[in-house]
């Protein structure tokens, strides 16, 4: 990538080069990002197979077979590789068009392959036949000496999955089973669900270690534990409440409404203090001194 891009300006080649940087580093996670950024480079350098060729996979990742395959024919006419033929093969998959697929499989194109191609060349062919129902034909074309083989290599964990997953659409549940378990065995890094189908496979049910609660069940007890707060902050009220005493002659005066609740809370045996008014004293005091002013 980095000679064809010394064909360019050098200010023009930075600016394509971080386009290009972006599409890699964004297909995967966010592939339409990836694709508008791959639609920049390719206006500013169309002429550049780095460049077609990253635009097609952007396409791919979107499902836009159309402009993938067209990208894709485009680097193949620029480089003369064949490496990108079963990727458009695929494309042509994507289209509904499974029997150029098929065609393409047998094209002399598919010899000039290396070992990686050729197996993605033959998943995309089984693909094929399972689009057009051939279900027990796509189990055969994935039948293979790499498929075979007991070495562990980058395809070897895709292939195994293909392979297990045509078993279990035919019903072969048991053969399926044996085949996921090797595919779990090949796929060091846990890229695939072959974990997960094997578990399905034999009955097993992933429960929450944690054993949380449901959202709609924490919102309930939630909203028991406000009353009970609620039910508890009045309660306290209450106790804490003190009885208040007004003289009824009082224009203010408004007897308290007290509950069942609040009289049990009051102790009978209470000693009542009783303030007398001080009118009253002073003029028991003034009589008091009259008396003594007559003897």
């Amino acid at each position: 990538m980095r000679q064809e891009l010394l064909s360019l300006p050098k200010g023009l080649a930075e600016e394509v080069s971080k386009n290009l940087v972006m599409v890699a580093r964004l297909i995967d996670e966010d592939p339409e990002q990836a694709y508008a950024y791959s639609r920049i480079a390719l206006r500013l350098a169309s002429r550049v197979a780095a460049v077609r060729e990253a635009a097609g996979f952007a396409a791919y990742a979107t499902q836009k077979y159309s402009e993938a395959l067209a990208e894709f024919r485009a680097a193949k006419r620029m480089t003369g590789s064949v490496e990108l033929w079963p990727v458009m093969a695929d494309c042509e998959r994507g289209l509904g068009r499974p029997e150029r697929a098929l065609a393409m499989a047998g094209e002399p194109e598919v010899q000039k392959l290396d070992k990686a191609g050729q197996v993605e060349m033959r998943l995309v062919a089984a693909g094929a036949r399972r689009d057009m129902g051939q279900l027990d034909a796509a189990i055969v074309t994935l039948q293979s000496p790499e498929l075979a083989s007991n070495s562990v290599q980058p395809w070897t964990a895709r292939l195994r999955y293909a392979y297990a997953d045509a078993l279990l659409a035919a019903g072969r549940e048991d053969e399926a089973r044996e085949w996921f378990a090797k595919t779990v065995e090949a796929d060091k890094d846990g890229a695939m669900d072959a974990s997960d189908r094997l578990a399905e496979l034999d009955g097993v049910e992933f429960v929450d270690a944690l054993g949380g609660d449901e959202p709609d069940e924490i919102d309930e007890i939630d909203d028991e534990d406000d009353e009970q707060d609620s039910a508890e902050v009045a309660a306290a009220e209450r106790a804490s409440d003190q009885a208040e005493y007004y003289d009824e002659d009082d224009e203010e005066y408004e007897p308290l409404e007290r509950s069942a609740e609040a009289d049990a809370d009051v102790d009978l045996t209470d000693e009542i203090v009783v303030v007398e008014d001080e009118d009253e004293d002073e003029d028991e005091d003034e009589d008091d001194v009259q008396a003594r002013d007559k003897a």
